[in-house]
């Protein structure tokens, strides 16, 4: 099998031109990693979403997702927006990982929206805010760069898991 996922003129990661400027660097790289999950998550069954395939973790590819899904929730809305008393999204004591027995293809469904309303809504926050501007996490002021670097590096660091999971599943590697 290829490491190639599909063409490097097809795949939908690659920018039309080169970026310019900090922002749009760094929201570059996050959209690039956002794509890649979807990537490598395309083609699976939910079965296969589920099967937490290195043992003994019990990390799947659609915990990973929830998971995902939860941060772009927490760091959009908890932290850019200021907004309290949020529920915690796919709650549980291993920051989504948690699955059902049996999971079904509306489960999967479910997950990915999600994840996709959660990305879309933290994509129009960043969008909207200056890198320079501050916000609080955990009584400390940081700025707007470091909360979007802080995501560049949860995707980076989550898509090298999602890259070992799914080679663990059905040899897919690459890209």
């Amino acid at each position: 099998m290829s490491d190639m996922w599909l063409p490097q003129d097809e795949d939908p990661r690659m920018q039309a031109g080169p970026t310019r400027g900090e922002k749009e660097t760094v929201l570059g790289y996050l959209e690039h990693y956002r794509a890649t999950l979807e990537l490598k998550c395309g083609g699976l069954s939910p079965a296969q979403m589920a099967t937490a395939s290195v043992p003994p973790s019990r990390m799947s590819l659609l915990g990973m997702v929830r998971h995902l899904a939860r941060v772009e929730h927490h760091w959009a809305r908890r932290v850019l927006e200021g907004e309290t008393g949020l529920e915690r999204l796919f709650q549980s004591e291993d920051a989504g990982f948690t699955l059902p027995d049996t999971v079904e293809a509306a489960y999967v469904d479910e997950a990915w929206a999600r994840w996709r309303e959660e990305v879309a809504h933290a994509r129009s926050v960043a969008d909207a805010m200056a890198m320079d501007a501050l916000v609080e996490v955990h009584g400390e002021r940081i700025e707007v760069r470091d909360v979007l670097v802080h995501l560049v590096e949860e995707y980076a660091r989550h898509l090298g898991h999602v890259d070992l999971l799914r080679e663990c599943l059905d040899g897919r590697v690459g890209q």
